[in-house]
């Protein structure tokens, strides 16, 4: 028997390692719905919040190579985040992946940058990396994570984790 997951989730419209949780985590899956433009169906959007990390886990990959993809939070009710840390892992193509994050405070109605972030991989080097950001206590409705795969090379976004603290 399959276990269903507890994740609420929706697909956005085409538009044209264990990690042990700590005390100020917000729980995701618990307070939001998951907006995003596309999944792959061997890894879906739920590996982002399963709650592994580190190298060779499971992860989200979007089902699109070489399209900008969108995962949004979307919190039930606004959430006070301190800090924001994701992984991300490439390890088969030499390309260079983009991450911008942006919160919005009205539901969506205007988001603003917090964060633009590039990762270069290489099979041969580079092929893992972990951000953590820290905020002054950002008031915060929506959360959104732009991903463009391929600012060099080619390839498909993709993320390992992603994890949110009070």
């Amino acid at each position: 028997m399959t276990k269903r997951s507890r994740l609420r989730k929706r697909l956005l419209e085409a538009e044209a390692t264990t990690s042990a949780g700590t005390e100020d985590e917000i729980e995701i899956v618990a307070c939001a719905t998951i907006a995003y433009s596309s999944e792959n169906s061997a890894h879906p959007i739920e590996h982002l919040f399963d709650g592994y990390s580190g190298l060779g886990v499971t992860r989200w990959i979007g089902a699109r190579p070489d399209t900008v993809e969108y995962i949004i939070v979307e919190f039930d009710e606004p959430q006070q985040i301190s800090r924001l840390v994701y992984e991300v892992e490439e390890a088969v193509r030499e390309r260079t992946q983009e991450v911008r994050v942006e919160v919005s405070e009205n539901g969506g109605q205007k988001y603003r940058p917090i964060m633009v972030q590039e990762y270069n991989f290489s099979p041969r080097g580079a092929t893992y990396q972990r951000e953590e950001l820290r905020f002054d206590r950002l008031q915060t409705s929506r959360l959104r994570l732009t991903i463009v795969p391929n600012k060099s090379g080619s390839g498909t976004a993709t993320l390992t984790t992603l994890r949110l603290f009070a």
